[in-house]
């Protein structure tokens, strides 16, 4: 079974069923190579819009999108998005969405995480401000840092050390909002701001540095070894199946007059990390054992999204439950890594 293929088949019925196409508009993509970049590039062409998809290949796979480079209404062009670029082609829509996201990158590319999120919203607010074009900025739940309101709302302005470990990211992407707003408000760009929270489904890189839990945990589950949980678990996530997420963001790009609006996109049950460990050992039919490692700087305790902005005005809300969505990464690790 093609999880992906089917996936993109559901996922496309849905965006059918809620009248959102994107046919015969021309999309660009940073961070097109990367997980959810993909994902947008697959279903956008899948749309017949035209797709530029732009990415330096740093922490997104070209085999992620190896599948569309012959497709007449796609085209790559290998680039740091934090240096300047000329797109000649009218671009109706943006999508920002270039950056390392994984806390486990956070200590060894803080610059180029700095540099992605600042000075590659800023050219590519430029690249929006010339064309005309809506834009959609990737943000994040990390913008409000340990959060002291659970569920988290929009308004909420967060708890962040701008000096951790996670300043980084966390600052970075509150830095690309104020770009954003500015645009917004001194050239009257259609923007808009995403703040995505934990998403999964295949695509995930589970090695090294790029590792985000739920695939380093299939990926340890499926190979017998231990679960590497930080601290005792006992912290909260909220996960999001990534065609869900798609679904969510291509809404908020679709719908007119949302002009400098901002959306939590997540699922709003929150599970605890230990929980999330044993679901995968179970699910993956695994003999892992579960093992302890000191928890990282700045780690927050919970997060979970408010999500009635969402629910109410995009009409959006998860349906992907945790275990279906599980089920579905785990069958394509399987297959892609492990050959059974």
């Amino acid at each position: 079974m093609d999880v992906i293929k089917k996936d993109l088949e559901e996922l496309k019925s849905r965006l059918k069923r809620a009248g959102v196409s994107f046919e015969d508009r021309t999309v660009l993509i940073t961070g097109g190579a990367g997980f959810l970049g993909s994902w947008l590039c697959d279903i956008l062409t899948e749309q017949k819009a035209k797709v530029i998809c732009i990415d330096n290949l740093l922490s997104g796979k070209l085999e992620n999108i190896r599948h569309l480079l012959d497709k007449e209404n796609f085209t790559f062009i290998e680039h740091d998005i934090s240096k300047s670029i000329y797109i000649d082609e009218k671009a109706d829509i943006i999508f920002h969405f270039a950056s390392r996201a994984s806390p486990l990158e956070f200590d060894k590319f803080p610059i180029q995480i700095l540099k992605a999120n600042t000075l590659g919203t800023w050219i590519t607010l430029g690249i929006a401000k010339k064309h005309r074009a809506r834009y959609i900025f990737a943000s994040t739940s990390e913008v409000y840092g340990n959060a002291e309101i659970i569920p988290t709302p929009e308004s909420y302005n967060g708890n962040v050390n701008l000096l951790g470990i996670r300043g980084c990211y966390d600052e970075a992407k509150r830095c690309g909002e104020a770009f954003v707003m500015a645009y917004h408000r001194q050239h009257g760009l259609d923007a808009r701001i995403v703040r995505i929270f934990n998403t999964y489904g295949p695509r995930m890189r589970a090695e090294g540095y790029y590792g985000r839990v739920v695939p380093r945990f299939v990926s340890q589950a499926l190979s017998n070894k231990p679960l590497t949980v930080f601290g005792s678990g006992e912290q909260t996530r909220s996960f999001t199946y990534v065609t869900d997420e798609i679904e969510g963001i291509l809404k908020l790009a679709y719908y007119d007059n949302l002009n400098g609006e901002v959306f939590n996109i997540g699922n709003n049950e929150e599970t605890k990390i230990i929980d999330l460990a044993n679901i995968i050992i179970k699910l993956a039919s695994s003999s892992s054992i579960v093992e302890f490692h000191p928890l990282p700087e700045n780690d927050p305790m919970r997060r979970c999204p408010d999500i009635s902005k969402a629910v109410t005005i995009l009409k959006w809300k998860p349906t992907i439950a945790l275990n279906d969505g599980l089920k579905r990464i785990i069958i394509w690790f399987r297959q892609k890594y492990f050959d059974f």
